[in-house]
Parts: C-alpha cells; structure tokens; sequence
C-alpha cells in the first residue's frame, strides 16, 4: 500500500547524501558548474535552460530532499486514514521538483517555472483538506504570491533588451544602469511576497490549513525562503543599488510583529508559523545589512529545527483528535516523551540556546548587528525580538508539557508508532549538531567577534528575561481584572498581527466589490437594462404591434406595402 511512499523516501535520501558530498566537495574547493541548453533563439534573445551548481544550491537542495524524504516518511502513518495517498504524495513529489528548479536556477525563465510552480502546488496543499477554511486560506495564498509572479513576469520583460535571462551574467558591465535598478526592484517585491514580509505577511498563518507535514517541508524550509534564496543570488545588485535600508526595516519590523502576535496565539500550529515568519524577517534583515552567507546559514539550521519543531506538533495533534489548542493541552510530557524531548530540543535551539543548532547561526547574527553601525530602533526591534521568541517558546512549552490535564479522557495517547519517531529522530540530531557541523564547513576561518561585556551578555540576558515572561503570560488567571480586556483594542491590534488578515482580505476586497456591486445595480441593472436589452425588446414589441395594427386596419396600406417592395425587388434584377 505504501510503496511509493517508501520509494520516494528512499529516492530521496540517497539523491540528498549524494548532493551534500557534491556540495562539500565543491564548497573546499571553490569549484562551480554551468550547464547551457539552448532551446531557440528569438530576435537576438536566446531561449536557453540553465543550471548553476555551486555549493551553495547544492547543500540548499540536500537540506530540501532529507527534509522531504524524512517529511514523506512520516507521512505514512500522518495520512494513514487518507482516501487519496499516493495524490497527497504526487503533490509533495512536484512540489519538491518545482523547488529544486528554482535553487539551481540562475536564469529567470526557469526560476518563474520554479517559482511558479511552488505557488500552483501551495495552493492545492493548502487547499487540501476540502472546506471553506481551507479553501480562503489557498486563495489568500496563491493571490499573495501571485504579485510575486507577477514582478518576476515584468522584469523578465525588462530583461528582453539584454539578450539573455542569466542575471548572473550582468552583474558586473550594467550595474548603475537604471534597467537593472528597476529588476532589482521587482525581483525585491517577489522575494518579499513569497517569504511573506509586510504588507504580505498575512497568508503564511493562513496557509496553515494544509496538513501538518506539508507544513514541516513546505512552509518552514522551503517555499518560504524561496524569497531569501533568490535575493541571496541578487545580493551584488541589492549592494549596487543601496536597497538595504529599506529591507532592514522591513525584516525587523516582520520579525517583531510575528514576535508580538505569537505570544496572543492559542492554535499551536499557527504559533509555529509565526515563529517561522519572525525566523524569516531576521534572515531579511541580516541580507539587507550586507551578510548573505549568514542568512543561508540561519536558512539551513532553521529548516532543520522548524521541521522538526512541526513534526512534533503533527505528533500532538495527531494523539489529540486533531485538536490544535493549546488550552486543550499539559501533561504531554508524561504521556509522549519522544515527542516531548524533540520539541523541546527544536524549541530551544529556536531560541538560541547555546550550542545547539539555531545558536550558532542566530548568535552570531545577533554579534554582528551589535558590531554594526545600525541605529537604536533596528537594534532594539532585532533583541527585542530575540527576547519575544523566548517568551512565546516557553508559553508554548508551559501550556503543552506542564500544568492540568485539560484534553478530554477519550483521547488515547501512542507515540509509539514507528513512521513517526523515524521522521522526528532523523531531524532530531541534526537540530543538536547541525550547526556547529555547518558552521565548520561555511565559515573554515573562525568568527573573531569582540564585543564589551554587557553586549555580551546582551543575548543570554534577553533569552532568559524572554522566557520568564512566558512563564509569566501562562500562569495567568481569567477573571474579569484580566489586562487584555482593560486594553482590548491594544491587545486585538498586535494579536492579530497589526490587523494584516483583515487588511489582506476584507478590506482590500471591499473597495473593489462594492465598486462592482454598484456598477452592477446602476449599469445592468438600471440605466443599462432600460436603454439595453430590455429597453430595446420592448421598443421593438411596440414598433411590431403598431405596424401589425395598421395593417389589421387598412388592407390599403398592407397592398401599398406589398407593390412598394415588389417595386425595390424589381429594381434590383434590372441592374
């Protein structure tokens, strides 16, 4: 039954090992790999498919295929009850080819492939349980991306002049010029998009109607840093063309709202996306600062404990009849001590805690903006956000794992099964050491950073500061004194996300339906109905029955009539 399950599995995971070889190998030795297929030339263009393999798309599609591998695995028993299996896998299996089209891409036909087609497969994972929730968020998330394809569509045409669609060509003899200005521009606007940052931050929440596992692989180390890899490759442009700034801004600020809204949130698996979108807007922010090989490399520990961390979510939900609230939960602990342990290991290399894999890219991120020149908001925005993912981890942590049984006793705890613990221990030892493993092959030549000691300590102080506060925001009692009610409008403004959900949705479609429902009323059904088809067809009711009148009446006149086209008729033969 599950064969193709486990042959995709064990596709996968040989093609992973060998791709990390390829990509250690290419890495010591500083060696890439261009492959040309030229298609057609077209009025000078040439059409041609390009794949660049350097050590960086191929570790990142290493990293793609052990997580989908692993995500296939335990989807096993995940999508056990399933109707349709092998479809759910089909799904998975393109989208995973769409991906690693985009990775290997440095040539904008065949990222739009790419980048087209993870939006196409998004949509229907999303989409995949088939109800109305599911079916807004899937629409919520193909419109959103949609402006991306749209920005890569017009540069691709701006691109026509150049004679060719490898952007990595040009870096060097066209830099300044405005074309490329422009590019870069639109190639920001669909990074920004499909890694979600403000004003497109609202869809990744939403998107979390797929299935938990499609979750762990494509809304954690995927599709949404598909954004952050492409500005990766567009680096030397961003430097060009001083676009810094404004990305700065925008990561910190995605960082602190995504902070802020995960410590209102009850859904555990929205909690978790919000944690990947402030994860998100860090590795944004530290591109736009000029340090692209640190936010690959907070992209590739943040795949590995973000899978992890939603596998074990999956695993809770799953036990829990689907449930997905987190006042549902405690006690875990005692009755899934497997999963307790993975997700408290994902949880705190989340947040930084040292040593584990999310510490080594996430502190040294932290030591270079204290050794940058950055201003005292950006500073802020980046430790205090630190400081609200501790808080929101332990939140977390204190509803699930301790405090009353809150679930109901119908519920049967197994965590026991094998499909399931295979997934999370594959991901579970790398989330330990995959850092200080990557951060020995990216950076050989050690990180020297000297700082003062209160700056030093700056990280570790904000960790534990953040964590008591999660403790805090659990241990608090419902009564009617509670400080979210007094300051309600506060409290629902950065709990839902600065009210981006709504702006994304209601309020951007009303303008435009109420325009259509009033052009409608007016034109079709008003004016336009009584000058237009109505209007015309009783105009022409009439003209019938008044002619038909007049000829019931006079036989003369019907006779005349009839003589006068007899007349025409005769006319027209004789020329």
């Amino acid at each position: 039954m599950f064969s193709i399950y486990l042959l995709s599995f064990f596709s996968l995971f040989f093609v992973s090992m060998l791709f990390f070889i390829f990509g250690i190998y290419y890495l010591l030795f500083d060696y890439s790999i261009f492959i040309e297929w030229e298609l057609f030339s077209l009025n000078g263009s040439v059409i041609v498919m390009t794949f660049l393999f350097d050590w960086m798309s191929m570790i990142f599609m290493s990293f793609v295929m052990y997580i989908s591998s692993l995500v296939i695995y335990y989807s096993i028993d995940y999508m056990s009850n399933e109707k349709y299996k092998n479809r759910f896998v089909m799904i998975v299996l393109m989208f995973i080819l769409s991906m690693g089209l985009l990775i290997v891409s440095p040539n904008l036909i065949s990222i739009l492939l790419g980048w087209d087609g993870l939006g196409l497969v998004s949509f229907c994972l999303v989409i995949y349980y088939q109800n109305i929730k599911s079916y807004n968020a899937g629409m919520l998330t193909a419109l959103s991306n949609r402006v991306g394809d749209v920005a890569i569509l017009m540069s691709i045409a701006w691109m026509l002049n150049f004679g060719s669609w490898n952007f990595i060509y040009y870096y060097d003899f066209i830099s300044g010029s405005f074309e490329m200005k422009v590019i870069t521009m639109l190639i920001i606007l669909a990074a920004m998009t499909k890694s979600a940052q403000i004003p497109f931050s609202s869809w990744l929440p939403a998107a979390m109607a797929a299935p938990t596992p499609v979750s762990a692989l494509v809304h954690s180390s995927t599709l949404v840093t598909a954004g952050i890899y492409l500005l990766i490759r567009f680096n030397p442009m961003l430097m060009t063309y001083n676009f810094g700034w404004f990305l700065l801004l925008i990561g910190c600020l995605t960082m602190f709202m995504a902070g802020l809204g995960a410590n209102f949130e009850f859904d555990l698996k929205k909690i978790i996306a919000l944690s990947t979108l402030s994860q998100l807007g860090l590795m944004m922010s530290i591109l736009a600062m000029g340090y692209p090989n640190f936010a690959f490399f907070h992209l590739l520990t943040h795949a590995l404990f973000k899978a992890l961390l939603f596998m074990c979510a999956g695993s809770m939900i799953h036990n829990l009849s689907d449930s997905q609230d987190i006042r549902f939960m405690g006690s875990i602990v005692n009755f899934m001590p497997l999963t307790s342990i993975c997700f408290n290991v994902s949880s705190l290399s989340l947040c930084g805690m040292p040593f584990l894999a999310g510490f080594y890219s996430k502190d040294l991120i932290l030591d270079m903006v204290c050794l940058s020149w950055v201003n005292f908001l950006i500073f802020f925005l980046y430790f205090f956000s630190t400081g609200l993912t501790a808080s929101y981890s332990f939140r977390l942590f204190y509803y699930s794992m301790f405090g009353d049984y809150n679930f109901f006793s119908s519920f049967s705890f197994n965590d026991n099964s094998y499909y399931i613990s295979f997934g999370m221990m594959g991901l579970l030892f790398l989330s330990i050491f995959g850092g200080s493993f990557l951060s020995w092959l990216i950076f050989p030549m050690p990180q020297l950073i000297i700082l003062p000691f209160y700056l030093s300590i700056l990280t570790l102080f904000v960790f534990i500061f953040g964590s008591y506060f999660g403790y805090i925001i659990s241990s608090i009692n419902f009564s009617q004194d509670l400080c979210s009610l007094k300051f309600l409008s506060l409290m629902t403004f950065t709990g839902s996300m600065w009210f981006m959900p709504y702006i994304s949705t209601s309020w951007f479609s009303y303008f435009p339906l109420k325009f259509g429902y009033f052009s409608l009323s007016i034109i079709d059904y008003g004016w336009g109905e009584m000058f237009g088809g109505q209007g015309m067809y009783s105009l022409f009711i009439y003209l019938i029955n008044y002619i038909q009148s007049w000829y019931d009446s006079n036989f003369k006149i019907y006779l005349l009539t009839f003589i006068f086209w007899m007349f025409i008729l005769l006319l027209i033969f004789l020329y």
